[in-house]
């Protein structure tokens, strides 16, 4: 099997630049407006990626420990988006919370990777499967983000609101 952590390290790497482009730049009523009722706005986005991050550092630390791993709900154990907090201060906090992160990834070697544990609503799991995950949540995340701000140009864009189907939320 080749070694996924080349590929993984360089997403979570870029994430926080990533992050810092879509969210410092624009204005709250973007960057905090939900998309629908119930879904998360852009803002809202970065406070659960920070959440999940340090559930995945302890979740890194179980498997090299060879301990099960409980399961995380965002709705009831997440961070709730304070009123007034800047998105700058959410990704300053990710760049500082995922260089730890990193230097953990950082010191994996592959054997590792093939480590199992059990998770308490998925069953068997193997590190390389949780690390692959870690990547994708990051880039899903980043794409509802986008989704998130795109509504309100969506909405203002007339006849072409039919190209953006895809992308429109409630």
């Amino acid at each position: 099997m080749s070694n996924p952590l080349p590929n993984i390290l360089l997403v979570l790497q870029t994430s926080p630049t990533r992050w810092g482009t879509l969210l410092q730049r624009f204005p709250p009523e973007l960057t905090t407006a939900r998309p629908a009722h119930e879904e998360w706005s852009a803002a809202e986005c970065l406070l659960h990626v920070l959440d999940v991050e340090l559930v995945f550092q302890e979740r890194v630390r179980a498997f090299i420990a060879g301990r099960d791993l409980s399961a995380f709900d965002p709705d009831s154990e997440g961070s709730k988006l304070e009123p007034g907090v800047s998105p700058g201060v959410l990704v300053n906090r990710l760049v500082q919370i995922r260089a730890g992160s990193l230097l953990m990834l950082e010191d994996l070697v592959p054997a590792e990777l093939e480590k199992k544990v059990l998770h308490a609503e998925l069953g068997p799991v193997l590190l390389r499967e949780m690390v692959n995950e870690w990547a994708a949540h990051d880039l899903a995340h980043i794409i509802q983000a986008e989704e998130a701000m795109m509504q309100s140009f969506i909405a203002g864009c007339g006849p072409w609101q039919q190209f953006f189907t895809r992308h429109k939320k409630g």
